[in-house]
């Protein structure tokens, strides 16, 4: 039997890198999977991928900043598996620019993403969850969420935020067995680091502990470990996988 066995999860920003290696994984362990992202094209091949794997999932075009489309995934997600179990808020953006660089419009634009979108969904998945009786919340934050990171100031402020949110909610929803946890990924190969790779290369091996990096399945199975029942008893917590970068 599959870890996520009877299981009904959200992931958002499923498209690509760590979101896609999570939905894929969710949908192997058995979980109904709706995979959600901006990226049409992309998204389709993932769900298709599951589907000819043997597992089940729904794609939907999906804007996290959007309060009237996450009404839509969540009635989409109820409609076709009457439940939902796990939300996995995983969408999210970056910009490689200090304070002083920034415009305001960027830097809203990437708080809307990046944070307001995790608490869209929270919003609305939560009073679900509490009709089933419990369910599970990942919140993906990063190593910028717990550490100062260069040149990334809007993208540590929202991860930083979703840090503390995260175990806000998990103070309040603990009472109807709804755990919220956060996950802090370190240097991951994936399409949104990949110009950040060809400039920093050395940069990164002088944080990084372990002799490479990782990669969005190295996530995605610690993402698969908070959903599962094998976490019944964390919530507020953070679980770093960073190759020891904040060992330091």
């Amino acid at each position: 039997m599959g870890r996520l066995t009877g299981k009904v999860a959200i992931v958002t920003g499923a498209a690509l890198g760590m979101g896609a290696a999570e939905a894929k994984i969710f949908a192997e362990e058995g979980a109904k999977v709706v995979a959600t992202d901006i990226i049409e094209d992309t998204l389709h091949e993932v769900v298709n991928d599951i589907k000819e794997n043997g597992g089940e999932a729904i794609g939907v075009k999906h804007d996290v900043t959007s309060e009237e489309e996450w009404k839509q995934v969540i009635q989409k997600t109820v409609d076709q598996y009457g439940k939902i179990d796990v939300l996995v808020n995983n969408a999210g953006v970056s910009s490689p620019k200090t304070i002083a660089q920034m415009e305001m419009d960027e830097w809203n634009k990437i708080l809307d993403i990046d944070l307001n979108g995790c608490v869209i969904g929270m919003k609305y998945v939560i009073p679900e969850m509490q009709k089933a009786g419990g369910g599970s919340v990942i919140n993906i934050s990063s190593i910028g969420g717990l550490v100062g990171m260069a040149g990334t100031s809007p993208y540590t402020a929202a991860k930083g935020a979703l840090r503390s949110l995260s175990k806000s909610a998990a103070v309040d929803y603990g009472k109807d067995k709804i755990r919220v946890n956060s996950v802090h990924p370190g240097i991951i190969e994936t399409p949104m680091t990949a110009d950040t790779f060809e400039n920093a290369t050395q940069y990164y091996q002088t944080f990084t502990q372990l002799p490479y990096f990782g990669n969005p399945e190295d996530v995605a199975y610690g993402v698969l470990f908070l959903a599962s029942d094998e976490s019944r008893f964390m919530t507020g917590a953070e679980l770093v996988i960073d190759g020891g970068w904040t060992a330091l």
